[in-house]
C-alpha cells in the first residue's frame, strides 16, 4: 500500500487532519485499531470553541452540527448565594457550541467512508519503521490477519496516549515529559432531564465542584468532584442527585433529575510530551497532550493541532518546503502550554483541596472575576479560544 499521509488513530484528530488534506489534494490512509461501533461510541467533552466550529464547517462536516448542536453565549460561575453570568460575545465577541465530541466523531467517520480516504479499522501490530528518513513505513496486520505494509512520506500520530506513535517520538528525540496528577476526580453522568439552566454551571461549594452541562433539550451532562479512589458502585442514583442539588443549590432555582443512563469516574490529570516530532513522524491530539476538562480544551487543542499541522504538511508535499514542518512542534507547544495554565487555572479555583486558607484564596478569585471586566475577560478569551499562533 502506498499513500502520502498514514494516519494512526480514528478519533477526532486524526479523521479531521484527513480531511483537511484531502481538501488540500493530499492523499491519506486512517488506520484504527478499534472497531468502527467502539470508536462511535466513546464518550468525551463536549464543548466547541468558536475556531473549532469554524474549522469543522469550513471542512465540510458541519451541517448537523449546526442543526443539532447548541450555541452557547457565556458560562454561570457560582459560589454559595451568588451565580454570576459571564456574557462572551460582549466580553471577547465569540461564543461556544455544545455538540459531544461523539457527534463530531461521527460526522467525520461518514464524510471519511463516503467517497473518502481509506479508513481502515481493526488493525493490529502497528509498527512504525523508518520514521527518522524520508521514507517511513508502517507495518501492520489487518481485521483478515493479513500482514500488510503501508508506504508513506509522513505519518501523523493520532492515537492518543496510549498509542504507538508518542514512545517512538519520545525515543527518538530524548524527549521531556511534564505531569500533574489532581487529588481529585469527577463522576459524571448523563440523564434523560431537559436542562435547568440556559448556559453551564461552574458551581464552587464547600463539599467539592460541580458541573451542570448538556448534550441537548432533553439531555443533561453533570459532574461531581469525588475522591479519586471512589468506587462508581457505591454512588446509587439517589446519592448523586442529592449531591448535586446540594452543590448547585440557590434560593429561586430547582435542580431537573430524571433517569441516569450513563455515569463513571474520570481521573484529572495535566501531561505534556514534547517535542511534538520526529523526523517525519508528527504527534498531534491526546498523543501529546492531556488536560483536565475543567477548562474544556481538549478537542479543542486536537483540533488546533492538526489544523496547523495540515497547513504544514501540504506546504511539504505540494512546494517541498520545510519551514512550517520544522516550526509545527514550538507552534503548536505554545497553544498547548496556555491551554495547559488555563486549564490548571480553572480546576486550581473551583476544585475543594487543602484547608479554609484555600478556600478563602478560591472565593477571592472567583469574586474578582464577577466584578471584574478585565478579569472575566482574560477568562472569556481563554475559555471561547485563543489564536492558533500564539
Amino acid at each position: 500500500m502506498r499513500t502520502q499521509v498514514a494516519i494512526i488513530g480514528a478519533g477526532p484528530a486524526g479523521l479531521l487532519l484527513s480531511r483537511l488534506l484531502t481538501l488540500q489534494g493530499i492523499d491519506s490512509v486512517v488506520l484504527e485499531n478499534r472497531s468502527r461501533e467502539y470508536v462511535e461510541a466513546r464518550i468525551r467533552a463536549g464543548i466547541l470553541e468558536q475556531h473549532t466550529v469554524d474549522t469543522l464547517i469550513e471542512a465540510g462536516v458541519g451541517d448537523r452540527l449546526r442543526r443539532e448542536g447548541l450555541e452557547h453565549r457565556g458560562i454561570y460561575l457560582q459560589y454559595p448565594g451568588t451565580r454570576h453570568k459571564l456574557d462572551f460575545p460582549e466580553l471577547c465577541g465569540r461564543t461556544v457550541w455544545v455538540y459531544g465530541q461523539t457527534e463530531v466523531t461521527k460526522d467525520l467517520i461518514k464524510a471519511q467512508l463516503d467517497g473518502g480516504p481509506p479508513l481502515i479499522f481493526d488493525v493490529s501490530g502497528v509498527v512504525l519503521k523508518d520514521v527518522a528518513t524520508h521514507h517511513p513505513r508502517v507495518h501492520f496486520t489487518d481485521a483478515e490477519g493479513t500482514p500488510q505494509v503501508l508506504e508513506c512520506d509522513v505519518i501523523a500520530g493520532t492515537d492518543g496516549f496510549h498509542g504507538v506513535s508518542r514512545p517512538v517520538v519520545q525515543h527518538g528525540t530524548n524527549g521531556r515529559v511534564w505531569e500533574r496528577t489532581y487529588p481529585y476526580a469527577w463522576l459524571g453522568i448523563l440523564a434523560d432531564a431537559a436542562p435547568a439552566t440556559d448556559e453551564l454551571i461552574y458551581a464552587w461549594h464547600p463539599e467539592g465542584f460541580a458541573l451542570y452541562s448538556m448534550r441537548s433539550p432533553t439531555v443533561s451532562r453533570l459532574y461531581l468532584q469525588v475522591d479519586p479512589t471512589e468506587k462508581i458502585e457505591n454512588w446509587s442514583d439517589d446519592r448523586i442527585w442529592d449531591n448535586l442539588a446540594t452543590r448547585f443549590a440557590l434560593e429561586g432555582w430547582e435542580l431537573s433529575t430524571g433517569t441516569i443512563t450513563e455515569k463513571s469516574v474520570l481521573p484529572m490529570r495535566s501531561f505534556v510530551s514534547a517535542p511534538m516530532r520526529h523526523g517525519r513522524l508528527f504527534l498531534a491530539g491526546d498523543a501529546a497532550h492531556i488536560v483536565p476538562p475543567t477548562g474544556a480544551k481538549g478537542l479543542n487543542l486536537a483540533v488546533a493541532d492538526v489544523t496547523i499541522l495540515a497547513s504544514a504538511l501540504v506546504r511539504l508535499l505540494q512546494e517541498n518546503k520545510t519551514d512550517l514542518v520544522d516550526s509545527y512542534s514550538d507552534r503548536a507547544l505554545a497553544r498547548v502550554w496556555r491551554c495547559t495554565h488555563f486549564s490548571w487555572f480553572m480546576t486550581s479555583m473551583l476544585h475543594r483541596s487543602g484547608d479554609d486558607f484555600d478556600a478563602e484564596l478560591q472565593l477571592s478569585q472567583l469574586r474578582r472575576i464577577a466584578a471584574s471586566e478585565p478579569a472575566a475577560r482574560e477568562l472569556a478569551e481563554n475559555y471561547t479560544g485563543l489564536p492558533l499562533d500564539l
